[in-house]
């Protein structure tokens, strides 16, 4: 049974940063797509980030050059750095891991960027 547990949320300035972290259990952790989604209150769920098993990434428009996703294959745990936060960034992050047999999703951490 695969584990997705997520940390690091939390209340933060416009303009300031933030790292969450994704732990993860089950084997083949790398084997894997791994994302960041997100979901902002009366919103859709919507996707942040993604890194592939090669360690390819892609963002989406609104976080370019801001967020980065990266991973510790050694620790399996994923993270997304956050820079220049807005509030609009405002959402609760998920971390997501596709398997072939379906889509794992953890409990969520909530990131509040308000001043």
């Amino acid at each position: 049974q695969v584990q997705l547990v997520e940390s690091g949320g939390g209340l933060v300035q416009p303009g300031g940063s933030l790292r969450l972290s994704c732990v993860a259990s089950g084997s083949l952790f790398s084997a894997y797509v791994m994302a960041w989604y997100r979901q902002a209150p009366g919103k859709q769920r919507e996707l942040v980030a993604k890194i592939f098993p090669i360690g390819s990434t892609d963002y989406a428009d609104s976080v370019k050059a801001r967020f980065t996703i990266s991973r510790d294959t050694s620790k399996k745990t994923m993270y997304l750095q956050m820079n220049s936060l807005k509030p609009e960034d405002t959402a609760r992050y998920y971390c997501n891991q596709r398997r072939g047999n379906g889509d794992y999703w953890g409990q969520g951490t909530q990131v509040t960027v308000s001043s």
